[in-house]
């Protein structure tokens, strides 16, 4: 029954009768947190065997015959970067393998622009006004980077397509327009896939600012749940073919492949932007963790072997994320009072309630022992001016555990949004 259909006798009974459940389950004493994209220890352990490749009967020497225990090398281990190249959809010699973390690249990437320029800027970002275009729902951590740094953050809606690239196209006519944030391949937090126009535009839209960077964070690139998944674009291809591959700034790593803590963290782009990239880095660091490196090398050896991995992981992923979305069409599609994706990868499924219950939704849910990601923060500076946007991460609990949490939560949409209605706020 959609409870817009519901006439006011009906909706303080169903309210009363949603309540008392929301009582009984508050009553059982959850202590869940799924309020980030954690790998469980389940998938972790895939991995133990990489701490194996590089120990007391192994050498520490890459294929070139480098000593990864030592300084150097600052471009990272060639077998390593010949091995994601193809994920990355460019050749190995754009890439740069760096330390475990690409949240530390994509800051150091921007803070580098507000230093130093890019090139084919005027100057650098400090000198001048800076705009970011913010798709949302979108990464909190994007936000906190460009935040951080002091750029005014403009949001553009994001579409099943991806962003919604007329207003960007509009947009990027200012001068002042920088970059765009991108997740482009099971967006965070819906999952939706950008289209191959999406990608064209972006890589082929004329922008004011010469010095125009888009950020391409394709975290989930290789995270399917399901054999034949959708293919995304290549944006470099798209970019070369109009001479404007100097735009692209490509980020990758094995966080949730291997290690959450301890993987390898990839930058690709450009040979002018790698160059750029690497004449900076060499200022931070005298050399990434190698050893690390030629752990992961050793560990993969090619490729298909990071897709056999990544099989693994979908099968103990996929089951987590049909509960999530099959409970969710069986509590709250009748009711009529949420949307939201089912994703075909990645890390996340964005549940979208009714405009201002948001975060009643979260402060019942913290209440009965379910810590979501808190509301506000697919939105820059933490604001969601609907109050209508939850992220669920389901990966880091086991499968009751996360029936428990998901069940909880619908009853605490629909209580939210009853209560909203009886106070004839709806």
């Amino acid at each position: 029954m959609k409870y817009c259909e519901l006439k006011r006798p009906e909706l303080e009974k169903e309210l009363a009768d949603v309540r008392k459940q929301y009582d009984e389950k508050k009553a059982a004493g959850l202590k869940l947190d799924m309020s980030r994209g954690r790998p469980s220890p389940v998938q972790s352990d895939l991995s133990e065997e990489l701490l194996k490749t590089v120990g007391e009967n192994e050498d520490c020497f890459s294929e070139e015959g480098i000593d990864c225990r030592n300084y150097g090398f600052l471009k990272g281990l060639t077998e390593l970067r010949k091995i994601f190249a193809p994920i990355l959809g460019v050749d190995f010699e754009q890439v740069v393998a760096c330390g475990n973390s690409t949240l530390n690249l994509m800051y150091d990437c921007v803070s580098d622009a507000y230093h130093y320029g890019v090139p084919g800027g005027k100057a650098p970002w400090g000198k001048q006004k800076v705009k970011f275009l913010c798709p949302v729902p979108g990464y909190d951590r994007h936000f906190g980077i460009t935040q951080a740094l002091g750029a005014e953050m403009i949001t553009v809606p994001m579409l099943p397509t991806g962003p919604d690239m007329d207003r960007v196209e509009e947009l990027v006519k200012d001068e002042s327009v920088k970059g765009i944030w991108c997740v482009p391949k099971y967006s965070n937090p819906d999952g939706f896939i950008y289209s191959d126009e999406t990608v064209k535009r972006l890589a082929n839209m004329k922008c004011a600012a010469g010095d125009f960077r888009i950020f391409w964070d394709n975290a989930y690139a290789v995270h399917d749940l399901y054999p034949d998944p959708p293919k995304l674009l290549n944006i470099m291809e798209e970019a070369r073919l109009s001479r404007k591959e100097d735009r692209v700034f490509i980020f990758f790593s094995t966080s949730k492949i291997t290690f959450a803590g301890g993987g390898v963290a990839f930058f690709a782009g450009s040979e002018a932007s790698v160059k750029n990239f690497l004449s900076h880095a060499a200022v931070r660091t005298i050399g990434y963790d190698k050893v690390n490196q030629l752990r992961h090398a050793r560990f993969f050896g090619s490729t298909e072997a990071v897709y056999e991995q990544m099989k693994k992981h979908a099968e103990i992923l996929r089951p987590k994320f049909e509960l999530v979305c099959d409970t969710l069409e069986r509590e709250l599609a009748p009711t009529g009072t949420a949307r939201w994706n089912r994703p075909l990868g990645g890390y996340f499924v964005g549940l979208n309630v009714k405009e201002g219950t948001a975060s009643r939704t979260y402060t019942l849910a913290k209440e009965a022992g379910v810590t979501l990601t808190k509301v506000g923060a697919t939105y820059p500076l933490g604001i969601d001016p609907f109050d209508s946007s939850i992220r669920i991460a389901p990966s880091a609990v086991t499968l009751p555990e996360l029936k428990q949490a998901i069940e909880i939560l619908c009853v605490c949409a629909k209580l939210a949004v009853l209560e909203k209605m009886t106070e004839n706020k709806i």
